[in-house]
């Protein structure tokens, strides 16, 4: 499948949705690219996993913001694998650099750089500790196992609109009580 039949599929699995991210956010190694940049030296000439172009330029083409969130320790090597690859200008933000903390101080980062609340991010990865954490912390997170793929695209805007939902919910369900123990209160 090319870049233009990925790009369209794409395009057609985030038309089924009426609730959109409004920021995806992709790890490097192992979930836009098949390998380990700090394995590899900056000569060589980077590939993206097939799908990944297509979908990057399809969420482009809907408006969706995209960041970068990646523990490389050889951030000069995943840059200019960026640039070879010829997307750096794709992404609004890039925190790339070496981390203990499962990619929560890269969150924060991106939080503050782009004002998009954690719960408006939808986050791809290869690590399931970072899913882990990263959720925790109310970003709508997929865990890849052989890159980013229209299948993982779908997957992944489907929890999203079904944490959307569950939130919408919980605030129509607070609002309720709130709006009800006031008036108990009134009249007990």
């Amino acid at each position: 499948m090319d870049d233009e039949s990925v790009k369209a599929e794409a395009l057609q699995i985030i038309g089924m949705f009426k609730v959109l991210p409004k920021l995806v956010v992709f790890d490097l190694d192992y979930t836009l690219w098949p390998f380990y940049c700090d394995c590899l030296s900056k000569r060589e000439q980077p590939s993206l996993f097939p799908h990944a172009n297509g979908i990057l330029y399809a969420l482009k083409d809907k408006g969706i913001d995209l960041a970068i969130a990646s523990r490389s320790p050889t951030s000069d090597i995943a840059n200019t694998f960026i640039d070879k690859l010829g997307i750096k200008s794709m992404f609004v933000t890039q925190e790339i650099f070496a981390s203990w903390t499962h990619k929560t101080d890269h969150f924060q980062r991106i939080h503050s750089s782009t004002g998009v609340p954690f719960t408006s991010m939808l986050f791809f990865d290869d690590e399931d500790r970072n899913i882990v954490t990263v959720s925790k912390m109310g970003v709508s997170s997929i865990l890849v196992d052989n890159g980013v793929n229209l299948e993982a695209l779908r997957q992944g805007l489907t929890t999203y609109a079904h944490n959307v939902n569950k939130i919408e919910d919980n605030k129509k369900k607070w609002t309720y009580y709130t709006q009800n123990s006031t008036s108990f209160e009134r009249t007990g």
